[in-house]
């Protein structure tokens, strides 16, 4: 499985329906501390706006619900990874992406078998508050080799600017929040992002069609 190197995370439906448009093809949906009634509608708005577009959604954590909407792909923590069924999420089809944050952790994910594992925070995040130090760049190589085939996502204080470093040293996608929500201009920071990235994704548009 491959991943689109720009890795959206946005905290509700309107943030897809608003910036997926601009070409984004991975984007996760990441909502915390809502009703059961109010998240299926941001899924299924959010799938709407993605199947539209043909962006792949990820959904962050409610693993039951994107069973339940038909979704295609789960992301969980590793709390969220030891309450979660996973026989169950496998039976449903979901690919399944992993946070990880240390080597214990990440013997913990791959032992779940993954689509994919995320290592963070690369560097200092403001989007919450975080007891694992920076990683700094130089571990996604370590993880790069640790982890195999698995595609590897980098995340945590990513910029547009720094997105190609992360992918250099070994990530296959750079995921984002803060750098494009906290933006003044979402829309012109999405385009920046595409752009960076744009050398990635059409190397590995050749590589399929080879």
């Amino acid at each position: 499985m491959t991943l689109d190197p720009f890795y959206l995370i946005v905290g509700s439906a309107e943030w897809v329906e608003r910036l997926v448009p601009l070409g984004v093809k991975l984007v996760q949906l990441r909502i915390k501390d809502r009703t059961d009634f109010a998240l299926r509608d941001e899924i299924r708005r959010s799938k709407t706006a993605c199947a539209a577009m043909g962006c792949r959604l990820v959904i962050n954590d409610h693993w039951k619900l994107a069973i339940d909407e038909g979704c295609e792909f789960i992301h969980l923590g590793q709390e969220d990874l030891m309450a979660a069924d996973l026989a169950a999420i496998r039976r449903a089809d979901l690919k399944l992406g992993l946070s990880t944050h240390d080597l214990s952790e990440l013997e913990t994910a791959l032992a779940a078998e993954p689509d994919y594992i995320a290592l963070g925070p690369v560097w200092p995040t403001v989007l919450k508050e975080m007891k694992w130090a920076p990683q700094g760049v130089e571990r996604l190589t370590d993880w790069r080799r640790r982890v195999g085939s698995t595609p590897l996502v980098a995340i945590g204080g990513i910029t547009a600017e720094w997105a190609p470093l992360v992918l250099e040293k070994g990530a296959d996608s750079a995921a984002v929040v803060t750098d494009i929500t906290h933006n003044p201009d979402p829309e012109a920071r999405t385009r920046q992002w595409l752009a960076a990235t744009a050398p990635w994704r059409i190397a590995e548009m050749r590589t399929a069609h080879q």
